[in-house]
């Protein structure tokens, strides 16, 4: 996959979805086994201690039902076979089986989300502690690539807004911008120039504030598998899903709109807002159709896009007056 710049960014169209990764699961077991006996030194307890408090990839991580208004879609949701296969995660490769197949080489303990820029109370969250800010909720949540396909998927989670509330944002602060993770020695598709790394993507303020817009842990009752975004997520329903940034690291708070990633790549094809909108096309195919992945079948129809991916009356108002054509 390259970017060029006559053409505009070249997207891959897989075919098929390709099965999970069997190891996985069995991989991080062993990993915790290994820890666990490993000696009796102060710093192998203090790891062990660590790995309790936060519970492995895999584990149960329950959440309430959600009672934010439009949280749970009472269409079918996705299998969990093909939402944890089929998706995008470029920093593992630019197929939709790369990350299932590669990302067990993220390592998701210890892990530092660092909340800076225009707060009055600039923090460091460790994962444990980033868990137990809000009440977990599952939210189940449809999901919209810009590429024209769709899941159901439901979410385990909290409310960005619980997080900003905390740090307290200063009056100079307009838009929240998200940072992924950017290791190579963990991230095998780092070595691709496809994008400009670190992967980052940003909201207004008052985007993030929205209450369905989700900080995520989980997914389908347990821990976010690491191909899915682990350990943390952002997750905001109404735009196109690579404006929820995955292996969070960093939320900064700014003053003026940053370039968002695919902005820098291709500001023609993908604008700062990407919310769906099945009036307006992307510059090389329709968006008023999407495919929804596991209804594959030889004769399955495609399904017709909705304004802001169904999301219309709960968020319509942040951009009234708005030409969603000029900022798209």
């Amino acid at each position: 996959m390259h970017f060029h710049r006559d053409r505009g960014f070249v997207h891959p169209v897989p075919s098929e979805i390709t099965p999970r990764a069997a190891y996985e699961g069995r991989r991080d077991w062993l990993r915790q086994v290994a820890l666990a006996a490993a000696g009796t030194t102060l710093g192998t307890w203090a790891a062990r201690d660590a790995m309790a408090k936060v519970p492995p990839v895999g584990s149960p991580l329950p959440g309430a039902r959600s009672s934010v208004a439009g949280a749970v879609t009472m269409e079918k949701a996705t299998s969990r076979q093909d939402a944890t296969t089929y998706n995008n995660f470029y920093e593992f490769g630019t197929d939709k089986s790369d990350p299932a197949e590669r990302a067990h080489t993220l390592k998701v303990r210890p892990w530092t989300v660092a909340v800076e820029g225009e707060v009055k109370t600039p923090r460091s969250f460790d994962l444990d502690a980033l868990m137990k800010l809000a009440p977990m909720e599952e939210r189940i949540y449809r999901l919209r690539c810009v590429e024209g396909w769709s899941m159901v998927i439901p979410w385990v989670g909290w409310s960005l807004s619980h997080l900003i509330k905390a740090v307290e944002p200063t009056g100079n602060a307009r838009f929240v911008q998200f940072v992924t993770l950017a290791d190579r020695a963990q991230m095998p598709g780092l070595r691709s120039s496809v994008l400009e790394w670190p992967y980052v993507e940003a909201l207004r303020l008052d985007e993030a504030l929205h209450p369905l817009s989700m900080l995520v842990f989980g997914m389908y009752g347990e821990v976010l598998p690491k191909q899915n975004g682990a350990p943390v997520r952002l997750v905001v329903p109404w735009k196109y899903g690579f404006k929820s940034g995955k292996s969070i690291v960093k939320i900064r708070f700014l003053a003026q709109q940053p370039k968002t990633s695919w902005e820098e790549a291709a500001a023609s094809e993908y604008g700062f807002y990407s919310n769906v909108n099945p009036k307006v096309d992307h510059p090389r195919w329709s968006q008023a159709t999407e495919r929804r992945i596991g209804e594959d079948g030889l004769f399955a129809k495609k399904r017709p896009t909705l304004m802001f991916n169904g999301y219309e009356s709960q968020v319509g108002s942040l951009y009234a007056g708005m030409d969603l054509k000029k900022f798209f």
